[in-house]
């Protein structure tokens, strides 16, 4: 085997892993050493005979353990974007090992013995240390360091057997979305979608000759729009509906329960208790109050609209139906073909004049190509981010495609997290799932696609413009329901004037999009927002209900569980289901989000107040980038993050504007 490349730093620009010196055979051989090396790091602390100081405990936590962050953070992110059968096993082989290694320190009395003494002087400490300090006691006590021997074995046995379930969600859900892609003999049952990408989409599955629908990760599929064929489309929605029933039917349910014992053995009520008690949410009971205020006039919203719709079909719609009405409703009402605004988006110039462009404009950002620079995927292409004045920044990987390989969905990761502890920059990568175009041909994007794109660089920012000291807090180490707060900030320079009119470009010719046809897209933006609203209601309704019931109810069935959840939220609409069913909610049975998916909208009431702080103040100035920047953007988890938006804000949240955005005033 060759050196392996994870055992020393990286010596490229901002130590971007090496990938193309990075083989399977490398990672178990680095785990597995950098786990040693973590212990003997964390025994040399623990048991240290000097006192307990920050430096030589808390800030020595801190520089511990590098060789496992650089092989989990390349392999973690290889697993979402380019999974192998081979990375595939050593997932289910490692994850349990890092959970119990994670278990071991944290569950280390002498080690938590020493951050509990510094914990009882932390104002002597300067304010980030204390905070670090206070951040570092509370995720012991929450892993479980005040237990007793027996619940500390009880706990590990818990989490062992939480890390292997999660993993086997993920890789069956990867396996049966892959499996239920709609594949067809006859181009013309494909009329009102691309042939062509059917057909290139089917190649790359080795069915030369056929043309195939592969299913992104939420319910509603983007070819549900267009399909004419309305069997088609019936098929296409049972195909996304059903993924995971048989797989992940017992996982789920063994998960709720799993997580309600943890709670319960941590002196929480369940999950969800356990959960928001580490979040920006006051208690569980002002989660459950605000989505419970939205429902009524969401649902009322949706029936309007269902009415619209059922006018314009003639007869009564199914759920499979229901993007397809929608999309001839907007454009009769709206005078607005999404299919004609799609030559507009092409990904290059929205990438470029679109979202860079307004970084630019906003906080006076330059990206270079740096094609000498490799990322972990042909399709990964790699920028340099530069300051204003030309002073280097960090790095920005996009990889834009979806491929058989990638997980649904979109996300943010980080490569090198910044910390001036450890004198690093940061490195950061978006991952969307745009259907790659035959060769040759233009990458065209939806208006969904362009905004996806400036939400995701919203991470990305948030992770660029990190300062901080420490890399515990750094970037988007903030609580669940805040992270996604800047990123839907940065959303809204998608439609704003000056930078939508730099992007939107007719990919042929350059001409602008023409003004009537940017105008209608504008005046439609809050169509279909009843839709919108009531099937992510439905979705955070249902995370919330499998962590506050779930674990208790000894549930077996989870398809009736579900039912009886979504009508007691009132939420159980027969056109309209959740945008993610039990079997398939990926985001809170294998990416973090459990009793966290409600952080969508609580967040989206700082966005929305915050877009309306933009709007009067100037908008799109540097002033207001740089303040935004300076005291938000920068302070990663550093600080308490409401105290950071109210002196950014000057205020308390109001959810005013959020309820004006969704029609729900």
């Amino acid at each position: 085997m060759t050196a392996n490349p994870f055992f020393a730093p990286s010596d490229l620009p901002y130590h971007l892993p090496p990938f193309e010196e990075i083989a399977e055979e490398h990672y178990l051989p680095a785990f597995e050493r950098g786990m040693a090396e973590q212990l003997a790091e964390v025994a040399a602390i623990s048991g240290s005979p000097e006192p307990p100081t920050f430096d030589n405990t808390i800030a020595a936590l801190e520089r511990s353990g590098r060789i496992l962050d650089r092989v989990s953070t390349v392999f973690f992110n290889q697993v979402s974007s380019d999974s192998t059968p081979g990375t595939r096993e050593i997932q289910k082989e490692i994850t349990p090992r890092l959970a119990k290694h994670g278990d071991t320190i944290k569950l280390d009395p002498a080690l938590f013995k020493r951050i509990k003494e510094l914990h009882a002087v932390r104002e002597t400490l300067a304010d980030d240390e204390a905070w670090l300090l206070d951040r570092y006691h509370t995720d012991f006590v929450r892993a479980g360091a005040e237990l007793d021997d027996q619940d500390k074995q009880r706990l590990m046995e818990l989490n062992d057997e939480l890390s292997r379930l999660s993993t086997e969600f993920e890789q069956n859900l990867l396996a049966d979305t892959s499996a239920a892609a709609v594949v067809v003999d006859d181009p013309a049952r494909l009329d009102g979608i691309s042939v062509e990408g059917a057909a290139e989409t089917a190649k790359a599955r080795g069915l030369d000759g056929k043309y195939a629908i592969s299913l992104i990760l939420p319910t509603g599929q983007p070819a549900l729009s267009g399909l004419t064929d309305r069997d088609l489309r019936e098929r296409l929605h049972k195909a996304a509906t059903g993924r995971g029933g048989t797989a992940n039917a017992g996982i789920v349910t063994r998960m709720a329960r799993l997580r309600a014992e943890r709670a319960r053995l941590l002196g929480y009520a369940h999950h969800a208790d356990y959960v928001v008690a580490d979040q920006t949410a006051p208690e569980p009971q002002a989660v459950t109050d605000m989505l419970a205020k939205l429902v009524p006039a969401a649902v009322a919203n949706a029936n309007a609209e269902a009415e619209a719709l059922r006018a314009e079909a003639g007869f009564d719609l199914e759920p499979w139906d229901w993007a397809f009405y929608a999309e001839k409703v907007r454009n009769a009402r709206f005078n607005l073909d999404t299919a004609r605004m799609r030559p507009y988006f092409e990904l290059d110039r929205v990438l470029r004049d679109g979202v860079f462009y307004a970084a630019g404009k906003l906080y006076g950002l330059t990206f270079t190509d740096r094609p000498d620079l490799r990322g972990y995927h042909p399709d990964v292409r790699v920028f340099e981010v530069f300051e204003e004045d030309g002073t280097p920044l960090g790095l920005f990987l996009g990889d834009y495609y979806a491929r058989e390989s990638k997980r649904g969905g979109a996300w943010m990761n980080s490569l090198v997290k910044q910390s001036d502890l450890l004198g690093e920059a940061p490195v950061v990568v978006n991952n969307l799932n745009i259907v790659k175009p035959p060769p040759g041909e233009p990458t065209l994007l939806t208006f969904s696609e362009v905004n996806t794109m400036f939400h995701e660089f919203g991470h990305a920012l948030h992770a660029l413009f990190s300062d901080v000291r420490f890399p515990r807090v750094s970037g988007t180490a903030v609580p669940r329901d805040f992270v996604e707060y800047p990123s839907q900030v940065n959303e809204m320079w998608a439609v704003w004037p000056e930078i939508l009119a730099n992007y939107a470009r007719h990919h042929e010719t350059g001409e602008p999009m023409p003004q009537e046809m940017v105008d209608r897209m504008l005046e439609a933006e809050r169509f279909n927002q009843g839709y919108a609203t009531v099937e992510y209601l439905a979705a955070a309704l249902l995370d919330w209900a499998w962590h506050t019931e779930g674990g208790a109810a000894e549930v077996t069935d989870w398809e009736s569980f579900e039912n009886h959840a979504l009508s007691q939220a009132g939420l159980d609409h027969p056109l309209i289901p959740p945008r993610y069913r039990s079997t398939y909610f990926a985001h809170i049975w294998s990416s973090g989000y459990s009793a966290g998916y409600y952080s969508y909208i609580w967040s989206e009431v700082l966005d929305a107040d915050t877009v309306e702080w933009f709007k009067e103040n100037g908008g799109l100035r540097r002033a207001n980038g740089d303040r935004f920047r300076r005291e938000l953007l920068s302070k990663g988890g550093s600080i308490d993050p409401m105290s950071a938006f109210q002196t950014f804000r000057g205020r308390v949240p109001d959810i005013a504007p959020l309820l004006a955005r969704r029609g729900l005033s």
